[in-house]
């Protein structure tokens, strides 16, 4: 049975891993110029620290984490610059009205800091449809680890095995098993994601509702794409 569903925001949302890691990679390669672009899908989908982490590894020059995104966030706002409105996958407003319309309960748990999550939702008159919104600053940990799952599950006040999650990346399907929840995860063939841990993999988010349609019958499908 399903009573909640959680979106991911970057990757889901928002067409935006990509946006950003093409800046991230033209940061790289003054650094190091044998970086190629899958060195660093690492930090598609990662915490702060593990991104640059990343970072550190493909351009190994000696600098620490810190220093490269000090120094990147030096020369840009990567944020500011941002359009999300062109950058906002067109389908999902009607997809919430959808599962809205199911009587489930829709949530946001993404790593992004809140003011770019509150930017997002408000540039695309989406917020409504959310009655819990949370980021991943609010935690010590983040994705893989399920702290922010359990704990938007606490405030929607659903069990855990009663959330389905929508998820793309790696680390984010990885927290939403953890924390016992049903996974839709959503293919993205420019990245080496291991989605192995969801229950459902979806070419388009429209497949959304029959895969909770398909939930609510108790079925289980684990991987049929």
């Amino acid at each position: 049975m399903i009573q909640a569903v959680i979106f991911d925001m970057d990757g889901v949302i928002i067409d935006s891993e990509f946006e950003y890691l093409k800046q991230d990679f033209a940061f790289a390669k003054k650094k190091n110029p044998s970086i190629t672009l899958p060195d660093l899908f690492g930090m598609v989908g990662s915490s702060r620290e593990d991104a640059w982490s990343c970072m550190a590894r493909a351009i190994n020059n000696g600098q620490t984490w810190q220093e490269l995104r000090d120094e990147f966030r030096a020369d840009r706002d990567v944020y500011s610059e941002m359009d999300y409105r062109k950058i906002f996958r067109p389908e999902i407003p009607a997809i919430l009205e959808q599962i809205h319309n199911m009587g489930l309960k829709l949530a946001l748990a993404s790593s992004t800091q809140m003011a770019i999550i509150e930017r997002v939702l408000d540039e695309n008159n989406i917020r409504s449809y959310f009655s819990v919104v949370v980021s991943g600053a609010q935690f010590k940990r983040s994705k893989p680890d399920p702290e922010i799952y359990h704990y938007t599950a606490a405030q929607l006040e659903v069990p855990e095995s009663q959330c389905l999650v929508i998820e793309d990346s790696t680390f984010g399907i990885t927290a939403a098993s953890r924390a016992g929840m049903k996974i839709a995860a959503l293919i993205d063939p420019r990245f080496s994601f291991d989605q192995s841990l969801a229950d459902f993999r979806m070419n388009s988010l429209t497949e959304i509702p029959e895969i909770i349609q398909t939930a609510l019958l108790h079925r289980s499908i684990r991987n049929p794409a």
